[in-house]
């Protein structure tokens, strides 16, 4: 459903910073189904740039984001470039007052992450993040079961992304130091502890186990949390896990919810495998019943968020994803970090709050 509320109903027009593969295959197809125009695309790969002349016709491609925000007439700003730019890029485009969406993580670090938000703020300047994987059929089932009560009282949640990738790729995700916003803790870890704190509430202590085992940064993490509602969530995933387990487990006072692999996949243990349009299985002992039905997710759903947000009377409080739970997350990171250097338990501390 396209946003055609702008004078002579012209569809909101975005600049896309980067184009790689956030870019072109989770932000244009997102961007495009939401009814959102991309008018201007940065990018110095020639590559890159035969991709956009190719793929979006209608776009102006320019060499970075200086030359983007020089063209003007822009509605919205979506950063997809590498993390440890997001800070630098995002500030950019918070002083020419462009609406803004980056993707996750909003910085490499929650103190980095709380600046942002609190320019964005003082400039008036609306801002959110891209945290798409909220709009998974994955956490819209974990959340019915949550809501059902369909496994009682939720004890302990454990969530995984495992891979089998022991020749890790030649990208930045690979190359680059934690510090220069690399490794799995802030590329997944960003999503997952996302999730967990949807489902469960903020985290209050975590205990975590960090290594680097075939790149640069992290390619292996565990993070024990506390929440504030009780439960604890084991959060973890790994590039050189053989035998990957179930993507989710909650376990409650009358049962247990567990999901595969991936949505269509068999699950590490019993061979469990999702029962047409319902997502995971309520398991008690060894009785099993499939899982809740979820109707379609989208996550072009984001972008018609977005969309409706900047057309709203109050954007910053309209849009999909409130920024402070991004700094919040990479508080959770922070603390996991010098929770392994130090081999204990760290409390949380999201700048922004109060002690």
């Amino acid at each position: 459903m396209p946003l055609s509320s702008l004078p002579g109903n012209r569809s909101l027009r975005v600049g896309l910073a980067g184009y790689g593969v956030g870019g072109r295959q989770f932000h244009v197809p997102a961007l495009l189904g939401a009814g959102l125009e991309v008018a201007v695309v940065s990018t110095s790969s020639p590559e890159r740039v035969a991709q956009v002349e190719t793929e979006l016709r209608g776009a102006r491609v320019v060499t970075d984001l200086d030359a983007m925000l020089d063209e003007g007439g822009l509605d919205l700003v979506v950063l997809t470039t590498p993390t440890g730019l997001h800070a630098e890029h995002a500030v950019r485009v918070v002083e020419a007052g462009i609406a803004l969406v980056v993707d996750k993580p909003l910085a490499v670090n929650a103190s980095e992450a709380g600046r942002i938000v609190d320019l964005a703020a003082h400039r008036g300047v609306p801002l959110t993040v891209f945290q798409n994987r909220r709009y998974d059929p994955e956490l819209a089932a974990l959340l019915a079961v949550r809501d059902g009560g369909l496994v009682g009282e939720i004890r302990r949640a454990e969530y995984r992304w495992d891979r089998w990738r022991p020749e890790p790729k030649q990208r930045w995700r690979e190359t680059q130091t934690a510090e220069e916003g690399a490794g799995l803790l802030l590329d997944l870890g960003a999503h997952l502890l996302d999730q967990a704190v949807i489902l469960h509430g903020e985290v209050d202590s975590v205990y975590a186990e960090v290594f680097s085992r075939t790149v640069v940064a992290e390619d292996d993490f565990f993070v024990a949390c506390r929440h504030t509602s009780g439960v604890v969530s084991h959060v973890m995933a790994s590039s050189v896990n053989g035998a990957p387990g179930p993507r989710a487990r909650l376990m409650g006072s009358t049962g247990a919810y567990v999901i595969g692999r991936q949505f269509d996949e068999v699950s590490a243990f019993g061979g469990f495998e999702n029962d047409g349009e319902s997502v995971g299985w309520v398991i008690r002992g060894d009785a099993r019943e499939p899982g809740p039905v979820v109707g379609p997710c989208h996550q072009s759903d984001f972008y018609r968020a977005v969309g409706a947000a900047l057309l709203s009377d109050d954007p910053q409080a309209a849009m999909p994803v409130d920024p402070r739970d991004a700094v919040h997350v990479l508080a959770v990171v922070d603390a996991a970090r010098v929770s392994h250097e130090g081999q204990r338990v760290v409390e949380v501390l999201t700048p922004g709050e109060a002690p």
